[in-house]
This record gives C-alpha cells, sequence and structure tokens, in this order.
C-alpha cells in the first residue's frame, strides 16, 4: 500500500520506518520538498521510502498519516491539498498542544470540539480516523516494549476506514483484543484530554514506554 506521512519529527519517523518495514511504500511529507530531516530519513530508511513536500505525499498517499505537530496541523492539511485528501483515510496522531505552554501542557482546542473533530470539519471529503495519539511513538509501532496486554485506541465516522487502520495497528503488532473502537469522531476529545495525565504519568515514572489496560467489570 502506498501511505503518506505528514511530519518529519520522532512521530513521523517512526510510523514511516515501519511501514516501510512492512513493505509499503511511504512518501514523508515536510512543508518543502528537499527538507532535511526528510531527505535524512530516506538515506536511512530503504526502499520503498521517498519525501517531497505535503502535497506531494498526500498526492501520493492511499493512506495519509497526519504526523505534524498539533498546533500546525489544519496548516499542513491544508498545505497538503483538500483535492489530495478527499476520499483518502486520513489518520490523525497528533495532539492540540499549546505550543510553550510549560508543564502541564494546556491543549488549544477541549471540552466541546477537538482536532480530529476540526479535521474532519474542513476536510468534509476524507475519511478521519484518530488514533495513537494516546501513547509515546516508540511503543506505538512496539507495543512488545510495554509488558503485557495493553489498550489502544481509535475512533471516527466511517466504519470502513477504522477496519483498514486497525489492520494497521494490528501489523504494529498491537492485539485485536487490546484496540478499543471509541465510536465517532466526536470520541476524540476524550482521547486528546488524555495527554495532560500522560505527561503527567511520564514525568512521574522517567519514562514514555508506558501504557495502561482497561479492566472490566462484571
Amino acid at each position: 500500500m502506498r501511505y503518506a506521512v505528514l511530519g518529519t519529527g520522532m512521530v513521523g519517523a517512526a510510523l514511516a520506518t515501519k511501514l516501510v518495514q512492512l513493505g509499503h511504500e511511504v512518501t514523508m511529507g515536510a512543508r518543502e520538498a528537499g527538507n532535511t530531516k526528510a531527505v535524512a530519513w530516506v538515506s536511512t530508511a530503504g526502499r520503498g521510502a521517498a519525501e517531497g513536500s505535503f502535497a506531494d505525499a498526500a498526492r501520493f498517499g492511499e493512506v495519509v498519516v497526519n504526523a505534524t505537530a498539533g498546533a500546525h496541523a489544519l496548516q499542513a492539511l491544508r498545505a497538503a491539498g483538500a483535492d489530495n485528501l478527499g476520499g483518502k483515510i486520513l489518520v490523525d496522531v497528533s495532539n492540540a498542544i499549546e505550543p510553550d505552554s510549560g508543564f502541564p501542557p494546556r491543549l488549544s482546542v477541549c471540552n466541546g470540539d477537538s482536532l480530529g473533530e476540526q479535521i474532519q470539519r474542513e476536510f468534509g471529503e476524507a475519511r478521519v480516523v484518530k488514533a495513537l495519539n494516546t501513547v509515546n511513538c516508540d511503543v506505538m509501532v512496539d507495543p512488545g516494549l510495554v509488558p503485557g496486554v495493553h489498550n489502544v485506541y481509535l475512533c471516527g465516522n466511517d466504519d470502513a476506514a477504522k477496519g483498514v487502520v486497525v489492520d494497521m495497528l494490528r501489523a504494529f503488532g498491537w492485539q485485536a483484543g487490546a484496540i478499543i473502537d471509541l465510536g465517532d469522531i466526536t470520541a476524540a476529545r476524550g482521547m486528546e484530554m488524555y495527554l495532560v495525565l500522560w505527561v503527567t504519568l511520564m514525568r512521574t515514572l522517567g519514562t514514555a514506554h508506558f501504557n495502561h489496560e482497561v479492566h472490566r467489570g462484571v
């Protein structure tokens, strides 16, 4: 499958690298083609890796992964182009962190809205699925870094699109029973607001390699 990964940071690099390792063709997108980080990633990622602008990547990908910083996600997706996103699965892994907000971070959107919902509203022809934003990027692509069974979530309005994302998560190593579908895209509110607790836990535990398991009572 052809993937576009928008974003050249740690999250984008982790996801793009794993997808290439799984045998997919991946174009990493940045503001401009020739981005230093994207070029360096291509040089080490191996066969199937390419780079370009946000628009280049989105045009190429059958599935588009938004791994940009939440504060810049809408701007990046506008640069990618609504025409290049229309009809495609758009996996949003970003978090709406307010830049320079200190510790604990503040969210730029929360409570009655979410970044996932904003993306779906603006890019109405895209099939937005929120996923993977509740764990560290290493754990995203290698859940075995955390012992035992632990959970990952997704939500979105398109069941078929969510099915494709579930297959991607399974390929990353997530067990079927560990993947929880929270429903439509409004569930992105809770997924994004969890970030504040996640950051606090990271500081307390001294590591980003952690997660939790949901236990259901009788």
